[in-house]
């Protein structure tokens, strides 16, 4: 989504916050290309040293190097890893969007072998910002969902 489309429907909000705006929204961008593109240095550029992960994942440690390591994981079970944002709003301190996950299982997952069965998962996340950096996160992701696809949970 861009910044256009989460301007719109906002006339007369000309009063400067859109450049904190727009810069949460350029960080949150710029952390989701580093995950899609596999760079994950690039998270340290739009991570506080002091970020809070409110609902890290199995074994997520703090900070940047948290995320690094959780998403360099998940890339390495799933190389052609894609998230994709389906919806973003945001206002001068926080950035929440709604987010498809997709990917095929071809490396080691939580202790599973690769299936090479493919995902299509949902999730949803709200980060706080301040000074152009992620401070804040809570979210969640179809975990069961995932893990039904790949035929490692029984069918709901």
């Amino acid at each position: 989504m861009t910044t256009a489309a989460v301007r719109a429907g906002r006339p007369g909000d000309n009063d400067g916050g859109f450049m904190t705006r727009d810069a949460n929204i350029h960080a949150q961008e710029r952390f989701a290309a580093a995950v899609n593109s596999g760079r994950l240095d690039g998270i340290d550029e739009v991570v506080a040293a002091e970020c809070v992960d409110h609902d890290p994942a199995p074994d997520q440690g703090p900070g940047p190097q948290g995320f690094k390591d959780f998403f360099a994981g998940l890339r390495a079970s799933f190389p052609d890893l894609n998230i994709a944002v389906e919806h973003l709003t945001a206002t001068d301190d926080d950035v929440a969007f709604a987010y498809e996950i997709t990917g095929t299982h071809q490396g080691p997952l939580m202790g599973h072998a690769p299936t090479g069965r493919s995902i299509k998962i949902r999730g949803m996340q709200i980060g706080r910002f301040q000074d152009g950096k992620l401070t804040e996160r809570w979210g969640s992701s179809d975990q069961l969902g995932m893990l039904t696809q790949l035929g490692l949970a029984p069918q709901p």
